[in-house]
């Protein structure tokens, strides 16, 4: 794209637009506030502005994304989805087969999220502990981690890195990948980055190398599972302070209330949304792009670490 068109697909957010879009939100129903005060955790502005990026400024376009995902909220009773503890063996089948975990921050003190894409199995437990599990992580992550980071440097932390590794994952099997249909818009996808080899050097000078997944750890391309021996080191763990952290949160909270019922296996569904066909256009875009790499960088089998800033 030439610059001039770059520049005006660019989206500038004026006080003027999150004071309309403020006036809106005053007037939602009051069933779905409560799920609005989870959402902004104090940063009411921080978090319109970012409904307004995520729809390039349209603001009745913006509106109705934030009503449709409150009303999600409601539906599905995620509000109340860090009172649902996993039972600890199934937790450790799910931590086992779902890579995925929060290994430090970077130097700008955004959580740094770690997904092991190629090797996840999603074998170990029913598909709705997986779901569960997903969605008790990014909670976890917007009410405590990110006004945590924001109270620590002192400045509105509403964002993240995610670092995918992609080892083991073939190129045929991206056409399987429903999940990235309906999430990638253009603003994001220009923030994606692939590296080459373990992206160590690459990632150093954005963050400590503590900070660094433990893949990413050594020269040449590394392993996602268990390349740290199920150690503290290695994100993915059940063992990693970031999941015992997260463990006992659940486990506290759900001390404080009396649930209306035991939570059994297989019990948590949620509803998602049909992807839109600009998501299908985004999905066939990111597999002709990776094979184009592919076909440069001499990978026929596997991809290895894609870095994107931003969720």
């Amino acid at each position: 794209m030439c610059e001039e068109k770059r520049k005006a697909k660019m989206v500038f957010i004026t006080e003027e637009m999150i004071n309309q879009f403020q006036s809106l939100v005053e007037k939602i129903d009051e069933p779905l506030k409560k799920p609005f005060q989870n959402i902004h955790n104090g940063y009411e502005r921080e978090t319109l502005m970012r409904f307004l990026k995520a729809r390039d400024g349209n603001l009745l376009d913006a509106h109705k994304m934030l009503i449709d995902c409150l009303k999600w909220r409601i539906q599905n009773e995620i509000d109340s989805i860090l009172l649902k503890p996993i039972d600890t063996d199934v937790y450790i089948a799910v931590r086992e087969s779902q890579l995925v975990g929060i290994s430090g921050y970077s130097k700008e003190g955004l959580p740094v999220i770690a997904i092991g894409v190629g090797l996840s199995t999603y074998d170990k437990a029913s598909i709705h502990y997986y779901v569960q599990s997903h969605i008790q992580m990014n909670e976890y992550r917007d009410r405590v981690i990110l006004p945590s980071a924001t109270k620590k440097y002192g400045r509105y932390i509403g964002t993240c890195i995610k670092i995918l590794d992609m080892t083991g994952l073939k190129l045929s099997a991206l056409s399987q990948i429903k999940v990235v249909k309906p999430l990638l818009r253009e603003r994001t996808r220009k923030r994606v980055q692939v590296l080459s080899g373990s992206g160590r050097d690459d990632l150093l000078k954005i963050m400590d190398y503590q900070a660094l997944p433990h893949f990413c750890r050594r020269e040449g391309s590394g392993s996602s599972r268990h390349s740290s021996n199920g150690t503290v080191s290695d994100c993915f763990s059940f063992n990693h302070p970031f999941h015992q952290q997260l463990y006992n949160y659940i486990k506290e909270q759900s001390a404080q209330v009396t649930l209306p019922a035991p939570i059994k296996h297989g019990s948590f569904h949620v509803d998602f949304p049909e992807p839109d066909p600009e998501g299908v256009k985004i999905a066939q875009t990111i597999e002709s792009e990776f094979q184009r790499l592919g076909n440069q960088n001499g990978v026929s089998h596997s991809l290895h670490k894609l870095n994107i800033n931003g969720d």
